[in-house]
């Protein structure tokens, strides 16, 4: 399956979803195709600043803590960067991460998430004009540093994702790949066709 340039995005393109989907190869392989900069987020890198590892149960004020430090940093990222552009992390896998923690015992500061929940529906509405969901089905592969290498928790994060693209203080135009798409060149075409900047 070949593509074809024949437009420009129409401003910025963030791929969300849960880790291990395959998101930073796909928006490298997009932004090479489009002719459009590729920005990393550097989630990783916040948490090693940070001490914690990214695999380890922590706390609601310690996760809270460690988002708001996260989307801090993508943040400088993306406005930094020239527009149109496209990001394997968005505001939106950040909210579904600190609800991923949230569970029937955990003490939560409704206020304080409540708070950081709006901080991110802004950031994502000033910085992305367009979504992509990837859903998981790709082989999980284990990769020292990265978050925990578990399939239930990865379809957790997979449908708070699909969630939060759904609420109303979102403005962002958003496409849901298919499961079934896990060849690397179906799913760009997929969203390229979606956001109408291919052609075969």
């Amino acid at each position: 399956m070949s593509l074809e340039l024949i437009g420009n995005l129409d401003g910025n393109l963030g791929l969300c979803g849960a880790h291990r989907t395959g998101k930073t190869t796909m928006a490298i392989a997009i932004g090479d195709r489009l002719n459009i900069p590729f920005v990393r987020t550097t989630t990783s890198q916040v948490f090693a600043q940070l001490g914690l590892d990214p695999a380890e149960p922590m706390d609601f004020k310690t996760r809270l803590f460690v988002q708001n430090h996260v989307l801090d940093a993508a943040e400088q990222v993306w406005q930094s960067s020239c527009s149109p552009f496209i990001s394997d992390r968005t505001p939106i896998d950040m909210i579904a991460y600190t609800l991923g923690d949230i569970q029937g015992k955990t003490e939560v500061d409704f206020d304080l998430l409540s708070e950081y929940i709006d901080r991110c529906f802004v950031s994502t509405n000033r910085f992305f004009q367009n979504l992509a969901i990837i859903q998981p089905g790709i082989p999980l592969v284990y990769e020292q540093g990265k978050a925990a290498l578990n399939a239930a928790y990865i379809e957790h994060i997979n449908i708070l994702v699909i969630g939060l693209c759904g609420d109303r203080r979102l403005n962002a135009d958003v496409f849901c790949n298919q499961r079934e798409a896990i060849d690397l060149e179906a799913r760009i075409h997929n969203i390229l066709e979606y956001f109408s900047c291919t052609a075969y």
